[in-house]
């Protein structure tokens, strides 16, 4: 120790951290208790209930699965399980199509990428997904066109039938006439 009186010591740099710390703690804390106040924290979406991930999840990849779930991220599935997957989605892609080679071009790329992870022996669920009959999907997407365009030709002319029901009505606003 020194005999100088402390006003004449140089300020100890840790001692100045940790006095600004403390500051910045009080602001902080001060930030909150305003924030509270005004009921800024009212209503936040999970409140009351606890935080998600902590405590009893025996699952160390608990983070990535909500992650997938909550982005809706695709694609990083096993095959087996993407291909699952699709393939209960393919009817719905093809009926969005309209050429017949785009049909054929869908179904021969799935039969490709289902015969390729069979080949592959990388561990995963085993790929329990069947190829589909190129000819076979072209002709029911031609039947579920049809029948789509059956609909729309029925509802189409159901709307017509009720047009010609309705008596005609005037309109209620005429433009002025123009001066003669």
């Amino acid at each position: 120790m020194t005999d100088e009186p402390a006003s004449d010591r140089e300020p100890d740099p840790q001692e100045a951290v940790a006095a600004r710390m403390r500051e910045q703690h009080r602001w902080v804390d001060l930030q909150i208790q305003q924030a509270m106040a005004r009921g800024d924290f009212d209503n936040l979406p999970g409140a009351g209930k606890p935080i998600e991930g902590l405590g009893g999840d025996p699952d160390p990849d608990w983070w990535a699965k909500r992650l997938v779930a909550r982005e809706q991220l695709t694609g990083i599935a096993p095959p087996a399980i993407g291909l699952r997957r699709e393939d209960a989605e393919l009817d719905g892609l093809l009926d969005r199509e309209s050429a017949e080679s785009e049909v054929r071009r869908l179904v021969e790329d799935f039969n490709r990428r289902v015969i390729e992870a069979r080949r592959q022996l990388q561990g995963g669920p085993p790929v329990i997904t069947r190829t589909r009959d190129v000819d076979a999907e072209v002709a029911a997407w031609r039947a579920r066109r049809e029948e789509r365009r059956a609909a729309q030709r029925a509802q189409l002319s159901a709307e017509r039938a009720r047009r010609a029901e309705r008596p005609h009505r005037r309109r209620w606003f005429r433009p002025p006439e123009a001066p003669a």
